[in-house]
């Protein structure tokens, strides 16, 4: 078993993700994504609504620059930015850190070119690398290829096998952009702690996740969340049954989670607003109603990102960011 929070520098903290943008309320509230559907038969869904944690591994298309180091620098001198993605090394596509700065000891001190994508756009730049105090080649940036951690499923198709979790993308810790998307896959996971939320922090979901195996493979990290396809004889949700997808609106609604061990529960929450024409579609303000799992949590944690809002017997939204205040 893997436990993400040994490895806190090289992962994202998925889940009830932190942003400036939300309005800070007093009572512990989430917002949602709404799922694309409504009540008319032609557009209707039949989906399990999962909600329980699952570990997930994500690789990107070559390697995002989430700092520059000070002083003046081979990035800086060339052009490059804190976000922008090197896709190519010379004429080697990237793929890894580690396949980077194995290219950067082969060419040595030499100018070469580097082919980025920049705000959906390829640019490229030329670049002379330095040696540093230990003779190691370098350009003077920092970069990731990888994150790790848990995340909440939010529902699959147990016609196709689809499945859909988080509700929201994968962004980079340092530069909240999201990860450029290269490879994934989503693991078992049981949680095992609780950091309760309360004024001021999100609190998390503290668990182990299973590399030995892969219980689906990611095709898409979106602003919507993350989506790919389960492996179906490795994964046997029976949390519940397939049920239509539908429209919310302010009222009683439950939400599926699972905050201890594997055990998923179906908790008491109001939704209180159903915001028109949300352009990142965080269309929806819930507020937790249920004493336990108030008790359990403080209301909404990191981890819980992607915990299927049900309404009416309808799959409606999934669960995405916490207010802190």
């Amino acid at each position: 078993m893997y436990d993400f929070f040994q490895e806190t520098r090289r992962v994202l903290r998925f889940g009830a993700a932190l942003l400036a943008m939300l309005v800070l309320l007093a009572s512990p509230t989430a917002m949602a994504a709404g799922l694309n559907g409504s009540d008319s038969p032609a557009s209707v869904r039949m989906l399990v609504p999962v909600g329980h944690t699952v570990g997930i591994k994500l690789f990107s298309r070559g390697v995002m620059v989430v700092k520059l180091s000070p002083g003046g620098t081979p990035a800086k001198s060339c052009g490059l930015q804190t976000g922008d993605v090197i896709v190519k090394c010379g004429t080697s596509s990237i793929s890894s850190s580690e396949q980077f700065q194995s290219l950067l000891q082969q060419n040595g001190g030499d100018t070469m070119e580097l082919q980025i994508r920049r705000d959906g756009s390829s640019v490229t730049l030329s670049v002379e690398p330095e040696q540093n105090e230990q003779g190691v080649y370098c350009i003077g940036a920092w970069i990731r290829d990888s994150m790790a951690g848990i995340g909440t499923m939010t529902y699959y198709d147990p016609a196709t096998g689809a499945f859909g979790a988080l509700g929201h993308g994968i962004t980079d810790v340092d530069t909240a952009l999201l990860m450029p998307f290269g490879n994934g896959s989503i693991l078992p996971s049981t949680v095992k702690a609780v950091k309760q939320g309360k004024a001021g922090d999100a609190g998390e979901l503290r668990g182990n996740f299973d590399l030995t195996t892969e219980l689906g493979t990611l095709h898409a990290n979106s602003g919507c969340g993350i989506f790919g396809t389960l492996n179906k004889a490795d994964y046997q949700p029976a949390q519940a049954e397939a049920i239509p997808t539908g429209t919310a609106s302010p009222g009683a609604a439950v939400i599926r989670s699972n905050v201890e061990g594997d055990r998923v529960e179906e908790y008491d929450i109001e939704i209180l607003k159903v915001i028109s024409g949300a352009k990142d579609h965080r269309d929806l303000v819930l507020r937790v109603k249920d004493p336990e799992l108030i008790a359990a949590t403080g209301g909404i944690v990191q981890g819980m990102s992607g915990s299927p809002i049900i309404q009416d017997g309808k799959l409606v939204g999934a669960v995405t960011h916490v207010c802190v205040n």
